[in-house]
């Protein structure tokens, strides 16, 4: 997995992320699609293909919502609630105070709307975040001149904080919900819709956890529409070190446009690497509702062996082997 770079990440208040339509596992909800393919040799390559760059794709989120401080890394979201006080909900909005909305010039065109709702406005002034505060970013055709526009709505709200925003030393839980939120360059255009939340942790920086979990994450392309289901995904990076390790682990189930059934996806063995370099270690087992392919890192951050299995677990003594690349499976 080559870590992506997203130029459209903006300061913390500033929050941008891709998330999913509709969910899973809420009162009402349908059930997560079923690992209904059927992996085998024939379509082993572009199973990991597609698996591989939606599970890296969703590392977007945390990358986002941290304001650049970890390039990208997993995962997805949950629905946000405000904590509740004594004197019960009424008491919670009595004492929040509502800030702006202010509108922000985008450096190459558009516009950011932020309005922010904060309970403690001296913790606030202090660089705290309190449980509760939430902030709401409209993005209307904003491009800050890298290439990319940026539109929709996101909603976030605070669930925990420790540390302090203005050194940008901070350990933050938020949810996000986002409303035709969309990315869109000269090749594509992404467009999310959904909740989440996001958990990002850097009291040790340079050293930085993030980490995004939740029920439901759709985007949809020019070319295709993904949703990740019950999925969760965690990265480290040191970038204290030279050169900078990394790691990564995922789980969830995949329903591809680009797939004639759902699969599901776990990281058995952790994916490790260093910089933007592709993984060195690690393996992505990939199971469909008959077989599997396991895709297995090789030390050079080069090569890909995927073996494919007749079962669902990856066990055993492999039926086809596939020799590939990291650079193949990102080609897609």
């Amino acid at each position: 997995m080559k870590r992506i770079t997203l130029s459209s990440l903006l300061p913390l208040f500033f929050l941008a992320a891709c998330s999913g339509s509709g969910g899973y596992g809420g009162p009402g909800d349908p059930p997560p699609p079923p690992a209904g393919l059927t992996i085998d040799a024939a379509n082993g390559l572009e199973v990991s293909q597609v698996a591989y760059q939606s599970v890296v794709s969703s590392g977007g989120i945390a990358g986002m919502a941290g304001g650049g401080l970890i390039a990208d890394s997993g995962g997805s979201l949950a629905k946000p609630t405000i904590p509740q006080r004594s004197g019960g909900v009424l008491a919670v909005i009595a004492q929040q105070v509502v800030i702006g909305p202010t509108i922000i010039d985008c450096a190459a065109g558009g516009s950011l709307t932020v309005t922010m709702d904060i309970i403690d406005l001296l913790a606030f002034a202090n660089g705290e975040l309190t449980a509760g505060d939430t902030i709401l970013n409209e993005y209307a055709a904003c491009n800050e001149g890298f290439g990319e526009t940026i539109d929709g709505v996101v909603d976030s709200e605070v669930d925990a904080f420790a540390g302090n925003i203005l050194a940008n030393i901070y350990d933050l839980t938020m949810t996000l919900d986002l409303v035709d939120f969309q990315v869109a360059t000269a090749e594509d255009v992404i467009t999310a819709n959904g909740d989440g939340t996001a958990v990002l942790n850097n009291l040790q920086a340079p050293y930085v956890e993030v980490s995004v979990s939740g029920s439901s994450m759709t985007t949809d392309t020019n070319g295709s529409s993904e949703t990740l289901s019950n999925y969760s995904s965690a990265q480290t990076l040191d970038a204290g070190m030279i050169p900078a390790p990394y790691t990564m682990v995922a789980s969830g189930t995949l329903d591809s446009s680009q797939l004639a059934g759902a699969i599901t996806y776990s990281t058995p063995v952790m994916f490790e690497g260093f910089d933007t370099d592709y993984p060195n270690a690690g393996e992505l087992l990939i199971a469909g509702q008959d077989g599997s392919a396991r895709v297995i890192a090789q030390s050079n951050g080069i090569d890909v062996v995927i073996e494919i299995y007749s079962n669902t677990t990856g066990t055993g003594t492999p039926d086809d082997t596939i020799m590939t690349t990291w650079a193949e499976l990102a080609a897609l």
